[in-house]
Parts: C-alpha cells; sequence; structure tokens
C-alpha cells in the first residue's frame, strides 16, 4: 500500500489497536524510527540532511528548505514540504494524519505539530484517530508552540510561542494562549 493510499485509507476512521491497519502502521512507523536515529545522530551537511528528508518522506525535498536538527518524525511518509521554508531545532511532526507545510513557512523550536489522537472510548483508548495538519503560505509556528490535529492555519498567520491551537486560524491573524485565541489581525502593507 502507498503512503497516499494509506492516508486516505485513514481520514475520519478509528484505527483500532491489534488491528491489521494498526499493525501494518507500526511495522512502517518503526522503519522510519530507525531513520530518524540515524539523522539526528552525528553532524550531517545540508545536502545530507535532504537526503534524509527525501527518504523518510518520499519525495524531492526542495533546496529552499532548511531543517535544524535535531528533527523528529513518528510517520515521515506523510510529510509535504513547500518551498522557502526553516524548521528550527527540537521540531516535532506526528505526521500519520498527513502534514502539509506551503512555501515560506517557519517553524520555532520545540514546536510540536500532531495529527495523531486516541480514541476517547475507554474500551477503545489504544486505538487512534487522525486528522491532518495545513500551514499556508507564510506561516509563523513560534517556539514551543503545539497544533492539534485536523487544523489549518491560515496565509500570513503567526501562532505565538507556547500556544496551543485547537481550532483553525483564520489568514493574517496572530493567536496565543492555551487555548489559543486571536490577539491581533496583521494588517497588510
Amino acid at each position: 500500500m502507498t503512503s497516499a493510499n494509506l492516508l486516505e485509507k485513514l481520514q475520519g476512521k478509528e484505527i483500532l489497536a491489534g488491528s491489521e491497519i494498526f499493525k501494518e502502521i507500526h511495522v512502517l512507523k518503526e522503519q522510519n524510527e530507525r531513520r530518524i536515529f540515524d539523522l539526528n545522530t552525528g553532524f550531517h551537511s545540508k545536502a545530507e540532511i535532504h537526503e534524509a528528508l527525501e527518504t523518510i518522506t518520499g519525495k524531492p525535498i526542495e533546496e529552499s528548505v532548511e531543517v535544524q536538527l535535531p528533527f523528529y518524525s513518528d510517520f515521515g511518509r506523510h510529510i509535504q514540504f513547500g518551498k522557502n521554508i526553516f524548521i528550527n531545532l527540537n521540531v516535532t511532526f506526528v505526521d500519520l494524519g498527513g502534514i502539509t507545510l506551503e512555501d515560506q513557512v517557519l517553524i520555532g523550536p520545540g514546536a510540536r505539530l500532531i495529527t495523531v489522537n486516541h480514541l476517547t472510548d475507554p474500551k477503545k483508548r489504544r486505538g487512534l484517530k487522525v486528522a491532518s495538519i495545513l500551514l499556508k503560505k507564510n506561516v509563523w509556528i513560534g517556539a514551543n508552540a503545539t497544533v492539534l490535529p485536523g487544523i489549518t492555519i491560515g496565509e500570513n498567520s503567526i501562532v505565538a510561542a507556547d500556544a496551543t491551537v485547537t481550532k483553525d486560524v483564520p489568514d493574517n491573524v496572530i493567536v496565543a494562549g492555551s487555548p489559543a485565541k486571536i490577539v491581533k489581525t496583521i494588517l497588510e502593507d
């Protein structure tokens, strides 16, 4: 099964612990863990980081993308990078549900993009549900911010440091706090 097919198959569904798809996900996750470990140990040139990220994502990475190490991902295959992206150190992508970064996205150190959640039913708690994250053009995610499953951050918007984003963010605003709320509108020049 291709990663695109897997991503489509997972969206909006309960993935119960012990199911065949649950087992398959964990086999693929284990393969990615080895790649991430290799990426995060030792010094790597920008070219070597790109090569590793292309292996992890299964997609070409634009030369203009800069990722500071260490970088963490649980699954890897469900990440899409645009152009002119900067990801600072210690960023975590829990990407099983899909993470798309459009052009000119900035992500501060320690930020977390989480596309997976456990089920709320206590009898199914070990199961999973996924929902994709989209960061539109020119988004800036501040240090230690968390973006939860199913969120879209609008074009030119800023997520302040330490914010927790629990609902979609419109274009051209700054959000802060936990849960994140709009604190300012950004005026275009």
